[in-house]
Protein backbone atom coordinates (compact mmCIF):
# COMPACT_ATOMS: atom_id res chain seq x y z
CA UNK A 1 0.00 0.00 0.00
CA UNK A 2 0.96 3.59 -0.62
CA UNK A 3 0.39 6.19 2.12
CA UNK A 4 -2.66 8.80 0.45
CA UNK A 5 -3.60 11.71 2.19
CA UNK A 6 -0.93 12.47 4.82
CA UNK A 7 -1.30 16.11 4.30
CA UNK A 8 -4.66 15.55 4.35
CA UNK A 9 -4.97 13.66 7.43
CA UNK A 10 -2.28 16.65 9.15
CA UNK A 11 -5.08 18.88 7.77
CA UNK A 12 -7.61 17.41 9.42
CA UNK A 13 -6.00 16.88 12.64
CA UNK A 14 -5.27 20.29 13.07
CA UNK A 15 -8.98 21.82 12.07
CA UNK A 16 -11.03 19.37 14.03
CA UNK A 17 -8.19 19.47 17.05
CA UNK A 18 -9.03 23.32 17.38
CA UNK A 19 -12.60 23.08 16.86
CA UNK A 20 -12.83 20.24 19.55
CA UNK A 21 -10.16 22.42 22.05
CA UNK A 22 -12.48 25.23 21.25
CA UNK A 23 -15.71 23.98 23.10
CA UNK A 24 -13.60 21.68 25.22
CA UNK A 25 -12.68 24.56 27.08
CA UNK A 26 -15.99 25.58 27.80
CA UNK A 27 -16.73 22.63 30.07
CA UNK A 28 -13.37 23.32 31.84
CA UNK A 29 -14.77 25.47 35.84
CA UNK A 30 -12.82 28.66 36.60
CA UNK A 31 -13.86 28.15 39.81
CA UNK A 32 -12.05 27.24 43.51
CA UNK A 33 -10.24 25.30 43.90
CA UNK A 34 -8.41 26.61 41.44
CA UNK A 35 -4.36 25.97 42.26
CA UNK A 36 -4.97 22.25 43.56
CA UNK A 37 -7.60 21.41 41.16
CA UNK A 38 -9.13 23.77 38.36
CA UNK A 39 -5.84 24.68 37.31
CA UNK A 40 -4.73 21.44 37.05
CA UNK A 41 -7.87 20.22 35.35
CA UNK A 42 -6.85 22.05 32.25
CA UNK A 43 -3.45 21.13 32.04
CA UNK A 44 -3.52 18.28 30.18
CA UNK A 45 -5.35 19.53 26.94
CA UNK A 46 -3.53 22.83 27.47
CA UNK A 47 -0.77 20.52 26.82
CA UNK A 48 -2.10 20.18 22.75
CA UNK A 49 -1.88 16.09 21.31
CA UNK A 50 -3.18 15.74 17.82
CA UNK A 51 -6.61 15.06 18.71
CA UNK A 52 -6.78 12.08 17.00
CA UNK A 53 -9.94 10.58 18.76
CA UNK A 54 -11.80 13.25 18.49
CA UNK A 55 -10.96 14.05 15.08
CA UNK A 56 -12.26 10.65 13.96
CA UNK A 57 -15.35 10.59 15.79
CA UNK A 58 -16.10 14.16 13.71
CA UNK A 59 -15.16 12.80 10.47
CA UNK A 60 -16.87 9.77 10.77
CA UNK A 61 -20.63 11.65 11.31
CA UNK A 62 -19.02 14.22 8.78
CA UNK A 63 -19.01 11.05 6.39
CA UNK A 64 -22.23 10.50 6.52
CA UNK A 65 -23.37 14.24 5.73
CA UNK A 66 -24.36 14.76 9.25
CA UNK A 67 -23.03 18.85 10.55
CA UNK A 68 -20.14 19.03 12.58
CA UNK A 69 -21.66 21.07 15.00
CA UNK A 70 -24.13 17.60 16.34
CA UNK A 71 -20.60 15.82 16.57
CA UNK A 72 -18.41 18.60 18.67
CA UNK A 73 -20.08 17.82 22.52
CA UNK A 74 -19.34 13.50 22.11
CA UNK A 75 -16.02 14.54 20.08
CA UNK A 76 -15.09 16.71 23.57
CA UNK A 77 -16.27 14.34 25.49
CA UNK A 78 -13.95 11.92 24.24
CA UNK A 79 -11.06 13.99 24.38
CA UNK A 80 -11.55 14.98 28.37
CA UNK A 81 -11.86 11.44 29.19
CA UNK A 82 -9.26 10.62 27.03
CA UNK A 83 -6.75 12.98 29.10
CA UNK A 84 -8.28 11.80 32.19
CA UNK A 85 -6.95 8.25 31.46
CA UNK A 86 -3.65 9.67 30.88
CA UNK A 87 -3.44 11.35 34.19
CA UNK A 88 -4.13 8.17 35.71
CA UNK A 89 -2.39 5.67 33.18
CA UNK A 90 1.02 8.09 33.91
CA UNK A 91 0.61 7.35 37.76
CA UNK A 92 0.01 3.77 37.02
CA UNK A 93 2.80 3.48 34.43
CA UNK A 94 5.04 5.93 36.80
CA UNK A 95 6.01 8.14 33.66
CA UNK A 96 8.01 11.06 33.94
CA UNK A 97 7.02 12.85 30.82
CA UNK A 98 3.91 13.25 28.87
CA UNK A 99 3.78 16.18 26.26
CA UNK A 100 7.07 16.89 26.77
CA UNK A 101 6.22 18.08 30.42
CA UNK A 102 6.62 16.27 33.95
CA UNK A 103 4.02 14.06 34.26
CA UNK A 104 0.98 15.38 36.53
CA UNK A 105 1.83 12.89 39.18
CA UNK A 106 5.75 13.99 39.28
CA UNK A 107 4.39 18.04 39.53
CA UNK A 108 2.07 17.68 41.79
CA UNK A 109 2.20 14.42 43.68
CA UNK A 110 -0.25 11.05 43.18
CA UNK A 111 -2.93 12.12 45.69
CA UNK A 112 -3.37 15.43 43.72
CA UNK A 113 -3.29 14.21 40.29
CA UNK A 114 -5.68 11.09 41.14
CA UNK A 115 -8.28 13.68 41.98
CA UNK A 116 -7.68 15.54 38.91
CA UNK A 117 -8.00 12.89 36.86
CA UNK A 118 -10.96 12.04 38.60
CA UNK A 119 -12.46 15.44 38.14
CA UNK A 120 -11.63 14.79 33.96
CA UNK A 121 -13.87 11.87 34.07
CA UNK A 122 -16.70 13.49 35.64
CA UNK A 123 -16.07 16.90 33.45
CA UNK A 124 -16.29 14.27 30.27
CA UNK A 125 -20.30 13.46 31.19
CA UNK A 126 -21.29 17.05 30.89
CA UNK A 127 -20.88 17.64 26.81
CA UNK A 128 -22.97 13.88 27.12
CA UNK A 129 -26.07 15.53 28.79
CA UNK A 130 -25.65 18.90 26.78
CA UNK A 131 -26.28 16.36 23.52
CA UNK A 132 -30.18 16.23 24.04
CA UNK A 133 -30.56 19.72 23.02
CA UNK A 134 -29.31 19.10 19.56
CA UNK A 135 -29.92 15.39 19.03
CA UNK A 136 -32.58 14.42 20.83
CA UNK A 137 -33.33 12.05 23.71
CA UNK A 138 -32.67 8.46 21.78
CA UNK A 139 -29.14 9.44 19.93
CA UNK A 140 -27.93 11.45 23.56
CA UNK A 141 -29.24 8.38 25.54
CA UNK A 142 -27.38 6.07 23.25
CA UNK A 143 -24.17 7.70 23.59
CA UNK A 144 -23.53 7.68 27.51
CA UNK A 145 -24.39 3.92 27.42
CA UNK A 146 -21.66 3.66 24.60
CA UNK A 147 -19.14 5.70 26.47
CA UNK A 148 -19.60 3.46 29.80
CA UNK A 149 -19.08 0.22 27.00
CA UNK A 150 -16.10 2.06 25.80
CA UNK A 151 -14.88 2.77 29.68
CA UNK A 152 -15.08 -0.95 31.17
CA UNK A 153 -13.57 -2.29 28.04
CA UNK A 154 -10.40 0.00 28.55
CA UNK A 155 -10.30 -0.84 32.49
CA UNK A 156 -10.40 -4.56 31.79
CA UNK A 157 -7.22 -4.35 29.14
CA UNK A 158 -5.19 -2.14 31.67
CA UNK A 159 -6.23 -5.21 33.90
CA UNK A 160 -4.28 -7.52 32.16
CA UNK A 161 -1.35 -5.30 31.42
CA UNK A 162 -0.93 -4.10 34.90
CA UNK A 163 -1.57 -7.57 36.23
CA UNK A 164 1.37 -8.79 33.83
CA UNK A 165 4.39 -6.79 34.82
CA UNK A 166 2.85 -6.87 38.46
CA UNK A 167 3.22 -11.24 38.43
CA UNK A 168 6.10 -10.80 36.11
CA UNK A 169 4.34 -12.65 33.88
CA UNK A 170 6.79 -13.94 31.18
CA UNK A 171 5.29 -16.16 28.78
CA UNK A 172 2.44 -13.54 26.90
CA UNK A 173 1.49 -14.84 23.81
CA UNK A 174 0.99 -12.59 21.20
CA UNK A 175 -2.78 -13.29 20.99
CA UNK A 176 -3.18 -12.17 24.53
CA UNK A 177 -1.34 -8.92 23.70
CA UNK A 178 -3.18 -8.18 20.93
CA UNK A 179 -6.89 -9.09 23.06
CA UNK A 180 -5.63 -6.12 25.85
CA UNK A 181 -4.41 -3.65 23.05
CA UNK A 182 -8.35 -4.13 21.47
CA UNK A 183 -9.42 -3.56 25.08
CA UNK A 184 -7.13 -0.72 26.52
CA UNK A 185 -5.98 1.02 23.39
CA UNK A 186 -8.55 0.66 20.45
CA UNK A 187 -11.69 1.15 22.04
CA UNK A 188 -11.12 4.40 23.52
CA UNK A 189 -8.73 5.52 20.31
CA UNK A 190 -10.92 3.98 17.39
CA UNK A 191 -13.44 1.43 17.77
CA UNK A 192 -15.13 4.51 20.40
CA UNK A 193 -14.61 7.53 17.69
CA UNK A 194 -16.23 5.28 14.98
CA UNK A 195 -19.04 3.95 16.72
CA UNK A 196 -19.86 7.64 18.31
CA UNK A 197 -19.21 9.48 14.54
CA UNK A 198 -21.35 6.18 13.16
CA UNK A 199 -24.27 6.49 15.62
CA UNK A 200 -24.49 10.09 15.18
CA UNK A 201 -24.40 10.46 11.57
CA UNK A 202 -26.44 7.35 10.58
CA UNK A 203 -29.47 8.16 13.05
CA UNK A 204 -29.03 5.23 15.13
CA UNK A 205 -29.76 3.26 12.02
CA UNK A 206 -26.23 1.55 11.71
CA UNK A 207 -25.28 -1.70 13.29
CA UNK A 208 -22.48 -0.20 15.35
CA UNK A 209 -21.01 -3.55 15.44
CA UNK A 210 -19.66 -3.10 12.10
CA UNK A 211 -17.00 -0.63 13.47
CA UNK A 212 -15.29 -3.15 15.75
CA UNK A 213 -13.18 -4.97 12.81
CA UNK A 214 -12.16 -2.04 11.70
CA UNK A 215 -11.42 -0.09 14.52
CA UNK A 216 -9.61 -3.14 15.95
CA UNK A 217 -6.86 -3.28 12.91
CA UNK A 218 -6.50 0.40 12.92
CA UNK A 219 -6.14 1.28 16.83
CA UNK A 220 -4.17 -2.05 16.88
CA UNK A 221 -1.44 -0.79 14.09
CA UNK A 222 -1.48 2.91 15.92
CA UNK A 223 -0.36 0.94 19.35
CA UNK A 224 1.91 -1.48 18.02
CA UNK A 225 3.57 2.09 15.96
CA UNK A 226 2.92 3.89 19.51
CA UNK A 227 5.76 1.17 21.13
CA UNK A 228 7.87 1.37 18.45
CA UNK A 229 8.18 5.21 18.67
CA UNK A 230 8.50 5.28 22.13
CA UNK A 231 11.83 2.75 21.42
CA UNK A 232 13.35 4.50 18.67
CA UNK A 233 11.51 8.16 18.48
CA UNK A 234 13.12 11.92 17.90
CA UNK A 235 13.53 12.63 21.78
CA UNK A 236 12.66 16.57 20.76
CA UNK A 237 9.35 15.59 19.43
CA UNK A 238 8.02 12.44 20.91
CA UNK A 239 6.86 14.12 24.39
CA UNK A 240 7.48 11.44 26.80
CA UNK A 241 10.96 9.57 27.80
CA UNK A 242 12.06 6.94 25.18
CA UNK A 243 12.70 3.69 25.88
CA UNK A 244 10.37 4.03 29.07
CA UNK A 245 8.29 0.91 28.12
CA UNK A 246 11.35 -1.14 28.71
CA UNK A 247 11.85 0.64 31.71
CA UNK A 248 8.17 0.39 32.90
CA UNK A 249 8.50 -2.85 32.08
CA UNK A 250 5.22 -3.23 29.67
CA UNK A 251 4.75 -6.42 27.83
CA UNK A 252 4.84 -4.82 24.57
CA UNK A 253 5.17 -6.65 21.26
CA UNK A 254 8.77 -6.21 20.60
CA UNK A 255 9.67 -7.55 24.48
CA UNK A 256 7.19 -10.63 23.81
CA UNK A 257 8.95 -11.53 21.07
CA UNK A 258 11.97 -11.22 22.65
CA UNK A 259 11.29 -13.55 25.56
CA UNK A 260 9.56 -15.99 22.32
CA UNK A 261 13.22 -15.84 20.95
CA UNK A 262 15.89 -15.58 23.86
CA UNK A 263 18.10 -17.93 25.25
CA UNK A 264 17.78 -19.48 28.32
CA UNK A 265 20.54 -17.49 29.11
CA UNK A 266 18.83 -14.46 28.35
CA UNK A 267 15.77 -15.41 29.57
CA UNK A 268 16.72 -15.60 32.98
CA UNK A 269 18.36 -11.98 32.98
CA UNK A 270 15.19 -10.73 31.36
CA UNK A 271 12.87 -12.25 33.92
CA UNK A 272 15.15 -10.90 36.74
CA UNK A 273 15.05 -7.79 35.46
CA UNK A 274 11.43 -7.88 34.98
CA UNK A 275 10.86 -8.76 38.23
CA UNK A 276 12.69 -5.55 39.94
CA UNK A 277 11.05 -2.31 41.03
CA UNK A 278 10.83 0.58 38.12
CA UNK A 279 13.43 2.35 39.99
CA UNK A 280 16.30 -0.68 40.09
CA UNK A 281 15.93 -1.27 36.31
CA UNK A 282 18.83 0.76 35.29
CA UNK A 283 20.30 2.57 31.89
CA UNK A 284 22.57 -0.33 31.55
CA UNK A 285 19.64 -2.76 32.15
CA UNK A 286 17.43 -0.50 29.78
CA UNK A 287 20.39 -0.71 27.02
CA UNK A 288 20.79 -4.34 27.50
CA UNK A 289 17.22 -5.12 26.61
CA UNK A 290 17.26 -3.07 23.51
CA UNK A 291 20.75 -4.32 22.13
CA UNK A 292 18.67 -7.93 22.44
CA UNK A 293 15.63 -6.78 20.58
CA UNK A 294 17.72 -5.47 17.94
CA UNK A 295 19.82 -9.06 17.69
CA UNK A 296 16.61 -11.11 17.76
CA UNK A 297 14.59 -8.69 15.09
CA UNK A 298 11.95 -7.93 17.17
CA UNK A 299 11.39 -4.51 15.99
CA UNK A 300 11.66 -5.29 12.39
CA UNK A 301 8.72 -8.25 13.59
CA UNK A 302 6.78 -5.67 15.03
CA UNK A 303 6.82 -3.32 11.72
CA UNK A 304 5.39 -6.39 10.03
CA UNK A 305 2.71 -7.19 12.19
CA UNK A 306 2.01 -2.96 11.95
CA UNK A 307 1.88 -3.28 8.60
CA UNK A 308 -0.09 -6.34 7.87
CA UNK A 309 -2.59 -4.72 10.54
CA UNK A 310 -2.99 -1.19 8.83
CA UNK A 311 -3.82 -3.41 5.41
CA UNK A 312 -6.44 -5.37 7.23
CA UNK A 313 -8.03 -2.10 8.21
CA UNK A 314 -7.78 -0.58 4.77
CA UNK A 315 -9.86 -3.55 3.82
CA UNK A 316 -12.07 -3.04 6.77
CA UNK A 317 -12.69 0.47 6.00
CA UNK A 318 -13.98 -0.08 2.18
CA UNK A 319 -16.11 -3.01 3.87
CA UNK A 320 -17.27 -0.09 6.34
CA UNK A 321 -18.09 2.72 4.81
CA UNK A 322 -16.93 1.59 1.21
CA UNK A 323 -20.52 3.02 0.78
CA UNK A 324 -20.47 6.03 1.62
CA UNK A 325 -20.15 9.56 -1.38
CA UNK A 326 -17.22 10.25 -1.56
CA UNK A 327 -16.07 13.17 0.33
CA UNK A 328 -13.22 14.81 2.38
CA UNK A 329 -13.89 13.27 5.76
CA UNK A 330 -14.21 9.86 3.84
CA UNK A 331 -11.00 10.28 2.20
CA UNK A 332 -9.36 11.59 5.54
CA UNK A 333 -10.52 8.14 7.34
CA UNK A 334 -9.06 6.31 4.26
CA UNK A 335 -5.55 7.12 4.67
CA UNK A 336 -5.23 6.83 8.56
CA UNK A 337 -4.47 2.77 8.28
CA UNK A 338 -1.21 3.83 6.53
CA UNK A 339 -0.64 7.20 8.73
CA UNK A 340 -0.83 5.74 11.94
CA UNK A 341 2.22 3.22 11.12
CA UNK A 342 4.41 6.31 8.96
CA UNK A 343 4.18 8.74 11.83
CA UNK A 344 6.84 9.87 13.84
Amino acid sequence: MRAPGGALVSLVLREYGDATRAILFDYLPTAEPRRYLYDLVADYPRRGGRAFRPSLCIATARAFGTPMELALRTAASIELIHNAMLIHDDIEDESEERRGKPTMHMAEGVPIAINVGDMLSLLSMRPLLDNRHMLGPELSFKIPEETERMARESAEGQAFELGWRRDNVDDVAEADYLRMVLKKTCWLTTIHPCRMGTLIGGKGAFDLDRCIRFGFFLGAAFQIQDDLLNLEGDATSYGKELSGDVREGKRTLMLIHLLANATAAERDRLHTMLGQPREQRSDIDVSWVREQMNSHGCLDYARQVAHGLAGAAQYEFNELYGHLPDSRDKRFIEALPMWVIERS
